[in-house]
């Protein structure tokens, strides 16, 4: 089989086991595991036995043996009367002296006996077990006597021992996969029930959670904190929905009441102002629409990959891009820092905070950029009427708008969306109050990552 071939059988073969259930799947592999031990032990006992009866063959072929050495050590022949058939006598040369004929072994076999070492014979179907000890003659001289006994009663036995063995292992390791698949059974019926309780669940229930504190109360614990958010989840996101209909129905209502009188009742010296009307409305729809697809962009997690950006020139930037009319913009940056995330993100933040805060500000907003260990601080501050303290949670709400009236139109996205941009990248949005008593955004964004060559500042490790 080539290597490709059986890399396909192998996936065809990962591909049915993955269809299987996982009471299939735990039967299938405790039965294997049971049938190799099981086989694996059989094995093992056939082997305890072959040597247990080996060594008993040994021990009597040894008395035999040594019967005969020592009636040779007193001086009878070789060839006296009264010595088995089953016991020859060599010299050390493995010839016999016994006047019985040739030996039915092998030089080499004879050559083991003669070191000590007992000797299995098979010759076809007979089969026989040799041992030989020396025996030292009255005239000095050395001569060996082998003792052999039959195996084929042994060797049936054994037979019979390994078929019981194997016989018994197939049927123990089949008791056993059909008490593995019964207990599993029994095992899943909780979470059978659990899962159908969770597909019935209405919006807003939970499942029942088990008294006992096992692997079941656990499940259940975690499938009514994931009911939860996702409760939530349909609750916001209805919300937002509805919220964005909302917003989007004012602009496009107000557009097309003004286009409809302007078609309705045309006067050319009221074409600028309702132009300029359209416009207004225009770029506030388009605007809206803007943030909402950001805001969509960040709940799905579609973010370039971060990299250092200088915050100090972002903020210059935005800075220019406010303009010159309304309250002063004072930037506080005493050094150079650096964050870890996107130009396109961080100028966003950016706008959104300093044009929140222009809103509501006097005559002065405050944007510092400032080194903070592990973390860069942005804070912005004005000297308006600030944020309540029961609000300042809520002001990070979508379409939440504390002040109507003085926002100037806007949809109340913009501290949304910055929360969602700087905890996308693993920072923290805060609102407080300012020095002055106005509003005092903080947002705290993670430092780039020092090159590990870089030793750097230790003040802003």
């Amino acid at each position: 089989m080539s290597r490709r071939a059986a890399a396909r059988r192998g996936v065809r073969l990962r591909a049915w086991w993955r269809r299987r259930s996982l009471r299939v799947r735990i039967t299938l592999v405790v039965g294997v595991v049971a049938v190799v031990a099981l086989l694996a032990l059989s094995r093992l006992g056939v082997g305890l036995l072959y040597t247990t009866l080996l060594g008993a063959a040994d021990a009597e072929l040894r008395t035999q043996a040594q019967t005969v050495a020592t009636r040779l050590s007193s001086g009878e022949t070789a060839s006296a009367p009264g010595i088995a058939p089953s016991v020859r006598i060599t010299d050390v040369a493995g010839n016999p002296v016994d006047g019985r004929g040739p030996l039915p072994l092998r030089p080499s076999e004879i050559r083991e006996l003669a070191a000590g070492k007992a000797q299995s014979v098979f010759r076809g179907p007979d089969s026989a077990r040799w041992l030989a000890v020396s025996a030292v003659l009255p005239d000095g001289t050395t001569k060996l006597v082998l003792a052999s006994g039959d195996l084929v009663g042994g060797a049936t036995l054994l037979a019979r021992a390994a078929v019981g063995f194997v016989v018994a292992a197939l049927v123990v390791a089949v008791i056993v996969a059909l008490a593995a698949w019964t207990a599993t059974r029994f095992a899943l019926r909780p979470v059978d029930r659990m899962r159908s309780a969770a597909a019935a669940l209405p919006p807003g229930e939970r499942l029942p959670v088990p008294v006992a504190r096992d692997e079941l109360r656990s499940l259940a614990e975690e499938l009514n904190s994931l009911l939860a958010r996702r409760d939530d989840a349909v609750t916001r996101l209805e919300r937002f929905t509805g919220d964005a209909a909302h917003e989007l129905r004012s602009p496009v209502a107000a557009i097309r009441a003004q286009a409809e009188v302007a078609v309705a009742h045309p006067d050319p010296e009221l074409a600028e102002e309702t132009l300029r009307d359209v416009a207004r409305e225009a770029q506030r729809l388009s605007a809206l629409l803007s943030d909402l697809l950001a805001l969509a962009r960040a709940d799905a997690g579609q973010r370039p990959a971060a990299e250092p950006v200088d915050l100090v020139a972002a903020a210059r930037l935005a800075v220019s891009r406010a303009g010159a009319e309304g309250p002063v913009l004072e930037l506080v940056a005493p050094t150079p820092v650096a964050v870890a995330a996107s130009s396109a993100e961080i100028g966003l933040v950016l706008d959104n905070l300093i044009g929140n805060a222009r809103r509501y500000a006097r005559t002065l907003v405050r944007i510092e950029v400032l080194p903070a260990g592990r973390r860069t601080r942005l804070v912005v501050s004005d000297d308006g009427p600030g944020i309540p303290a029961e609000d300042r949670r809520r002001v990070f709400d979508r379409f939440t708008r504390l002040a109507p009236e003085a926002d100037g139109g806007h949809a109340g996205l913009g501290l949304a969306l910055v929360e969602a941009l700087v905890a996308g990248r693993g920072g923290e949005v805060a609102a407080g109050a300012s020095a002055w008593g106005g509003a005092r955004l903080e947002v705290r964004w993670p430092a780039p990552a020092r090159p590990a060559h870089d030793d750097g500042d230790p003040a802003t490790r």
